[in-house]
């Protein structure tokens, strides 16, 4: 059984690990967190550590690159969404896998609340397992695939802001966020400096799906082995009604000119 919240308080691995590089990241992007905040990221990875030794989470295990690659990584959100979204903003993660980008933005913006979505129903035990162990409130783990949730009345268009992090191709990923954001709301998604051609490629999709290409920006998150950049989406119009496709569909024949 994996640690519950009071023997990760008490363990002294997790309290001793230094957070130095995720302060000052965090500082970085304009961001301050408090003790209280940076305890909850080192037992997210603590917690982390131990759901990765029995199923594939993450390749990135050390603490320094947890800290560059997935803490900071997720936080650089902060710079391109609406302050009022991070106030009170509902957002959904639509692939959250081990809970990136989601986790980490409600830790820094408490006031947040939303969905971490994935279709693997492992992982979303674990994110349920954060969730209550750290407490996240306000936060929901969901099991299920985009296209079959994003045609509910209470997912499709709800969400001020939809999030993914390298689930997809864009030309697929289009399909598979769009649906859930409201008019008015952006999605935000993490991509290699590599994918320009591919966010090229999507803006057919994007542009049938109700959105509209607003910037890409290059982030540096202290590492010089992951370039990254956040691709930034508004929708400005509701997606039609027979969107996303059936699953499996988006992947097998994503939205084109030809």
């Amino acid at each position: 059984m994996v640690s519950d919240l009071n023997s990760l308080k008490s363990d002294p691995s997790v309290e001793h690990l230094d957070a130095e590089t995720l302060c000052r990241g965090a500082a970085s992007l304009g961001l301050t967190l408090d003790d209280t905040r940076v305890d909850m990221f080192r037992r997210y990875y603590h917690a982390l550590l131990e759901w990765n030794s029995r199923m594939n989470l993450t390749a990135v295990t050390g603490w320094e690159q947890v800290q560059r690659r997935h803490f900071l990584d997720s936080l650089s959100l902060s710079c391109v969404v609406e302050t009022c979204h991070l106030e009170e903003g509902r957002f959904i993660d639509v692939g959250s896998g081990a809970g990136l980008p989601g986790i980490p933005m409600r830790i820094a913006f408490p006031r947040m609340n939303g969905v971490l979505l994935d279709a693997t129903s492992k992982k979303v035990r674990f994110l349920s397992h954060m969730i209550e162990s750290l407490p996240l409130t306000g936060l929901e783990a969901r099991h299920g695939r985009a296209e079959e949730l994003a045609h509910l009345p209470d997912f499709r268009e709800q969400f001020d802001l939809v999030v993914s992090r390298a689930v997809a191709p864009m030309p697929v990923l289009a399909e598979l966020t769009l649906p859930f954001c409201r008019p008015g709301g952006h999605v935000v998604v993490h991509k290699t400096e590599s994918a320009v051609v591919e966010i090229d490629e999507a803006r057919y999709a994007i542009d049938t799906l109700g959105g509209e290409v607003r910037d890409t920006i290059s982030i540096d998150s202290g590492d010089s082995d992951s370039g990254r950049l956040l691709f930034v989406v508004a929708k400005v119009g509701p997606t039609p009604a027979g969107f996303p496709r059936r699953s499996g569909m988006p992947s097998k024949r994503p939205l084109s000119r030809q």
